[in-house]
C-alpha cells in the first residue's frame, strides 16, 4: 500500500540520511499501532486517530495514553518499548492531518457490515422484569460501555462494551425496543433491548456527528464529518441504501453538524457546517405535496412535475451556516444558530429565514426545549459559553428572561 511503501522508503533512507521526524513517525507508528489502529490511520480493531476524531483527547492526555495504555481498553503502555522523545513524535503524528481526505464510499460502508443476530431468532417479548417504558440507557464515554438502568430501581439491568467514543444521544425504534448508536468513529449499532443483544453494526463514515431514527422506525440517517456525507440506512439491519454527497451548486462540499427526524413531515433534516444551507430529505413512500422545490420532482424551468425518486432532497438558502437547531413543536419552524451566536428561524415550508433570534454567547440549541407558558409557547435554550438560560417567547421572538446558572451548559 501507500503507506508501507512510505515505511520502506523511510526505512532505506536511513542507509544515506539522517531520517526526518515525520519518517520516523511514520516508521514507529507502523511498527506499533497500525495493527490496531490501520496502516492510514483510518481505524480498525481501535478507533481512527485523525485531528478530527481525537478533540476530545488533548495531546498531553494522548502522550500519556500511548505511554502507560488505557483503563478498560486493549491499548498496551509502550514506556518500555520507547523513548519520550519517539512517544511524542507518535502522538505528533496522529495528530496531523492526512495530506489528502480519505474516501470512504459505499464499497467501504458495505465491506464493514456485520450482523451478530437474525432477528428471527430473538424473542419479540422482554426477557426481563421491568417497567418498558422506564428504562435509562447511560452513555459512558470514558471506559467505552453502556448500561442499561431500571428505572424504578435505579439498578443495573446489563453493562455492554461499545464502540470507541460514543455520541451521548442514542436513538430509538418507535416502539422502544430497539436503541441505535453511532460512535465518533462512524460505527453505527444496533441494539436489542428486549434480549440485551447487538443485533447489527455499520461503518457509515470516518467521523461522525450523529444519527436520526425515522418517524416510521424503517430508516437510519447518519451525519458524517468525514467524509462530507449522509448516509442512509435501513434500519432492521443496518443495511446501507445510499450516501449523500453534500455539496452546492457549485461544487463546495460540507461537513455536517447534525441530523434530525422531523417526524410529521417525513423527513430528515440537516444542517451543515460549512454551506448556509438546510437539506431535508423525505423518506415517505409518496411524494411530499406540493412537490415545489424538491429536487428530482420539479423542474424549475418549465414548472413541470416530473418522475418522483425515492428520498427527495429540498434546500432552503441560509446566509450563514447554522451548527445546531431544534424544531417548534408542529415542526414547520427551525431554530438554529450559528457558532457565532447567531440565531435565526427558518421556515421549512417557505424555505426562508422567517426572524432572527435574541442570543448571545453560543447557544446550545440542540437542546432546547418548548412549553406553554401564560397562555404563549415559548422556548428555552443553554449556552455553551455564557452562564445562562434564555427563554424566548416564540410569538414575538422576543427574550422573556436570562435565567443564569453556575456556568456554561450543555
Amino acid at each position: 500500500s501507500y503507506f508501507t511503501s512510505l515505511v520502506v522508503l523511510a526505512a532505506a533512507s536511513t542507509l544515506t540520511q539522517p531520517v526526518q521526524a515525520g519518517e520516523k513517525a511514520l516508521i514507529l507508528f507502523q511498527q506499533h499501532c497500525a495493527v490496531c489502529h490501520g496502516e492510514g490511520r483510518l481505524g480498525g480493531m481501535g478507533p481512527a486517530l485523525l485531528p478530527q476524531n481525537l478533540k476530545r483527547l488533548r495531546k498531553k492526555q494522548a502522550i500519556d495514553v500511548i505511554s502507560h495504555g488505557r483503563v478498560a481498553t486493549q491499548t498496551q503502555g509502550f514506556s518500555d518499548k520507547l523513548s519520550a522523545e519517539q512517544i511524542k513524535l507518535v502522538a505528533d503524528f496522529i495528530y496531523t492531518p492526512l495530506a489528502e481526505v480519505p474516501v470512504w464510499d459505499m464499497a467501504a460502508v458495505k465491506a464493514s457490515h456485520i450482523v451478530h443476530n437474525r432477528l428471527e431468532t430473538l424473542s419479540a417479548k422482554p426477557q426481563f422484569k421491568a417497567d418498558m417504558l422506564n428504562l435509562f440507557v447511560v452513555v459512558e464515554l470514558g471506559d467505552h460501555h453502556f448500561t442499561l438502568l431500571d428505572g424504578d430501581k435505579f439498578e443495573p439491568i446489563g453493562r455492554f462494551p461499545t464502540r470507541f467514543a460514543l455520541h451521548g444521544g442514542p436513538k430509538y425504534s418507535p416502539d422502544g425496543r430497539f436503541v441505535y448508536f453511532a460512535s465518533r468513529d462512524g460505527w453505527i449499532s444496533k441494539f436489542d433491548i428486549y434480549n440485551l443483544k447487538w443485533v447489527a453494526e455499520i461503518r457509515a463514515g470516518i467521523n461522525t456527528r450523529n444519527i436520526a431514527v425515522s418517524g416510521d422506525g424503517r430508516y437510519v440517517m447518519v451525519a458524517n464529518y468525514l467524509p462530507h456525507t449522509l448516509t442512509l440506512l435501513d434500519a432492521e439491519y443496518l443495511t446501507p441504501i445510499k450516501t449523500i454527497e453534500v455539496t452546492d451548486t457549485d461544487g463546495k462540499s460540507s461537513r455536517v453538524s447534525a441530523v434530525y427526524t422531523a417526524r410529521p413531515r417525513n423527513s430528515f433534516v440537516a444542517a451543515l457546517k460549512d454551506l448556509p444551507e438546510v437539506w431535508e430529505i423525505n423518506y415517505a413512500d409518496e411524494p411530499p405535496a406540493g412537490f415545489a422545490g424538491w429536487e428530482h420532482d420539479y423542474n424549475p424551468v418549465t414548472g413541470d412535475l416530473v418522475k418522483s425518486e425515492p428520498f427527495p432532497l429540498r434546500i432552503t438558502p441560509l446566509k450563514m451556516p447554522i451548527d445546531d437547531f431544534f424544531f417548534s413543536r408542529e415542526y414547520d419552524l427551525l431554530m438554529g444558530a450559528s457558532r457565532e451566536g447567531k440565531g435565526v428561524v427558518v421556515s421549512l415550508d417557505s424555505r426562508r429565514v422567517s426572524n432572527t433570534l435574541d442570543l448571545a454567547g453560543m447557544p446550545h440549541l440542540g437542546s432546547g426545549i418548548t412549553w406553554q407558558y401564560q397562555g404563549h409557547t415559548v422556548m428555552a435554550t443553554p449556552n455553551l459559553k455564557e452562564s445562562s438560560v434564555t427563554v424566548i417567547d416564540m410569538d414575538n421572538w422576543k427574550t422573556i428572561k436570562e435565567i443564569k446558572t453556575l456556568g456554561p451548559g450543555f
